[in-house]
């Protein structure tokens, strides 16, 4: 099925999350490539989830709409629909963010893979609706659809980020594709995407230690919050047989 665009999605990143992609974010928007879609902007912009969890159980997906106001992506989740969009938009170029596989392994483990295990639904729901709707993509989409349920299997996780890397390989026409760690900075990049290399340092970021904050800070709230109740609960009940008590005879 070929998609008709009226968008210039110009660079399709095809790698998976924690593979640099929050750096290759930064770098595509200072060369131009602005703004680049990446998990932050669902997590900035909920009511995308809707729409990426209906391209995920094969609804019809009008990708510019989806994607409008962007000319660039990375990250989950639109490296899952790599093919897709690279149908959509033909002449938009792939770049493959790779990564030591058992270094990537860890670092998802202690980062996205708990945020969508262990914080609990109901509170991030109720207070932090972006992360909800990551969650929502992390479980669905990605750790119970990409992985099967089986992230865990540090084994079973590794064969299937090297299957990617070899399927997009495969998938992706020589021309059309950059294999590329944020490691090597500018100028591969640059030469690939045919820019100018910019003055100043590559955009080397890292979001582990501030995910790993906000996975305890919910928890903390998670726990707070029943005993904040509770303590409400008790000085209610506290009030009602103070003020309702018979007085002495």
């Amino acid at each position: 099925m070929r998609y008709e665009s009226t968008m210039s999605i110009e660079v399709i990143g095809a790698g998976f999350g924690r593979t640099g992609t929050t750096s290759l974010k930064a770098a595509l928007e200072q060369l131009g490539f602005d703004k680049c879609h990446h998990m932050s902007e669902v997590i900035a912009h909920p009511e995308q989830a809707e729409g990426w969890l209906a391209a995920h159980a094969g609804e019809p997906v009008d990708w510019d709409a989806l994607l409008a106001g962007y000319r660039s992506t990375t990250d989950w989740p639109a490296c899952g629909f790599y093919r897709e969009l690279m149908e959509a938009y033909p002449e938009a170029k792939v770049v493959l963010s790779v990564r030591d596989p058992a270094r990537w392994y860890e670092s998802v483990r202690e980062t996205i893979y708990p945020l969508t295990r262990e914080a609990p639904r109901w509170f991030v729901r109720l207070f932090a609706p972006g992360l909800y709707a990551v969650n929502r993509l992390g479980t669905d989409m990605i750790f119970d659809g990409v992985f099967g349920g089986r992230f865990e299997d540090r084994e079973h996780a590794l064969a299937v980020y090297a299957a990617h890397v070899e399927e997009v390989e495969r998938a992706v026409p020589p021309e059309r594709l950059l294999i590329y760690s944020v490691k090597q900075g500018w100028e591969p990049l640059c030469a690939f995407l045919d820019v100018p290399v910019p003055e100043g340092p590559f955009p080397h970021l890292n979001e582990r230690a501030m995910l790993q904050r906000v996975l305890k800070a919910v928890k903390v709230g998670a726990a707070l919050i029943p005993l904040l109740a509770l303590g409400l609960i008790a000085l209610l009940l506290y009030w009602w047989l103070a003020t309702n008590a018979a007085p002495l005879a």
